[in-house]
């Protein structure tokens, strides 16, 4: 039997960088569309009053707006709602405090915004004050640094919070593309029939980001590449391309068929790997000087299944590089036999989905050049083509977790499975230096041999 909606939302980090990009601008596009009906009481030490978490929420609307018109209603809602406590996390106090603030509301929503060395402090104090009954906790990635270390956290978290009411955000899942993506494959069959060994020669997925790691340095020292990106956000995004149809669209359907997925993925061979930093990295502040963190890495893996035995899934993610662009590339074999005589290039046909910063879905194929000659060119076929989406993915997120909608949240077995598979790689090989504004160093093309070049996206379409 489905719980009722939660009636209060409190997120941890109140002041931090994550809630004034993105969860202040979530909740003001919520009241926009008049579905923020609950308190929000933010929590942090920073020796702040309300009315100052007030001003930043404010700073952060209107930056966000980038000179468009604020809805002063909307966000005059936000503010109103917002309420603030000031303490220690590990203080039994904050916590005491908290519940005061809540009024009495029963089934709050507890959204950890915060380092993940604090996770667990804070769900031993949710517990401990009696903030938990009836309760859902959102967690922020990355859950863990490795296998043991995501088994340890679920132990913590589990003694407080039951499997069904934790909710392990990924925002990757919130994007409309990854959905459409999904739904695009169960909702023709067309798609479902391409998706296959026997047509698929290589699936290549590229996340590039043009900026560096923005004054993060401390933080990225911790995680990597691989942790940051990989071990999450491709992982889920491999999942949705690869998986398997689910039974129906429910949220425990769609997640069993991830997990069974990415359990036939093989665990990275570090001899398929490529790590690589971008020049300057080791200059930024937090980072060391002899820093072997890779801002980059390329890797190949292997899916033991018989749809996809034997077709290379081949990732890559990095910082400085020439773009901004999350792409799905897939490459459909060539025919068997050739009819015309000029010769069929690599990458003739193709699927294309773009997930960010724009969103498009495209169906690459040669089509006859005007003339007597049997001669081709290349041609896209455009099946989505959006400067960018509507919804939030914060904005989506927060809205399913108050409504106990698991469906775009990662379940506790299909974590297990992505460190099981990233893990033999966890700062393996030599990190190898590359230029910003280039594709990565060229040792990544060794990812690739027997498969042509890596596909480069193009910059963003605009509006």
């Amino acid at each position: 039997m489905a719980k009722p909606p939660c009636d209060a939302l409190v997120f941890f980090g109140a002041t931090g960088d994550l809630a004034y990009k993105k969860i202040f601008p979530a909740l003001y596009s919520m009241a926009r569309r008049g579905v923020l009906t609950v308190p929000v009481v933010g929590v942090a030490k920073q020796g702040w009053s309300v009315e100052q978490l007030r001003g930043r929420a404010r700073e952060s609307v209107e930056a966000h707006a980038k000179g468009a018109p604020v809805d002063r209603a909307a966000l005059e809602a936000v503010l109103g709602a917002l309420s603030y406590v000031d303490g220690d996390y590990e203080a039994p106090a904050t916590f005491r405090e908290l519940r005061q603030q809540l009024r009495g509301a029963q089934r709050p929503l507890h959204y950890l915004a915060i380092p993940p060395s604090l996770f667990a402090t804070v769900v031993k104090g949710l517990g401990d004050a009696g903030c938990a009954a009836g309760a859902r906790v959102v967690i922020e990635k990355p859950f863990g640094r490795s296998a043991q270390t995501a088994k340890a956290l679920d132990a913590v978290v589990h003694g407080v919070f039951a499997e069904e009411d934790v909710f392990r955000i990924d925002h990757f899942l919130g994007k409309e593309a990854v959905q459409n993506l999904v739904y695009l494959r169960f909702a023709n069959a067309l798609f479902e029939r391409l998706l296959h060994r026997d047509a698929v020669r290589t699936v290549q997925i590229t996340m590039a980001e043009s900026f560096g790691i923005q004054g993060r340095g401390r933080f990225y020292e911790e995680v990597g590449a691989l942790r940051d990106v990989v071990q999450n956000h491709l992982l889920q995004v491999l999942a949705c391309v690869a998986m398997d149809p689910p039974v129906n669209d429910s949220a425990e359907a769609l997640r069993d068929e991830k997990a069974r997925l990415l359990r036939s993925v093989r665990a990275l061979n570090p001899d398929e790997v490529v790590r690589g930093q971008f020049r300057g990295y080791r200059d930024e502040a937090g980072v060391a000087k002899d820093s072997t963190v890779e801002t980059f890495v390329a890797l190949r893996l292997w899916i033991d299944s018989w749809r996809w035995a034997g077709v290379p899934f081949l990732v890559r993610a990095g910082k400085s590089m020439p773009v901004d662009a999350t792409e799905v590339f897939i490459e459909l074999k060539n025919p068997p036999h050739e009819v015309f005589p000029e010769g069929i290039p690599p990458r003739a046909s193709y699927l294309r989905f773009r997930l960010g910063p724009d969103v498009a879905i495209a169906l690459g194929a040669r089509v006859k050049v005007p003339g007597e000659a049997n001669r081709g060119q290349g041609t896209e076929l455009q099946l989505v083509r959006n400067p960018g989406e509507d919804l939030l993915p914060y904005e989506r997120l927060l809205g399913d977790a108050l409504h106990g909608d698991a469906t775009l949240f990662a379940r506790d077995d299909v974590v297990r499975e992505q460190w099981r598979i990233v893990e033999p790689a966890l700062g393996c090989n030599r990190v190898h230096i590359y230029e910003p504004g280039t594709w990565g160093p060229l040792e990544c093309n060794k990812t690739v041999e027997g498969f042509d070049l890596w596909h480069d996206p193009e910059p963003a379409a605009r509006s």
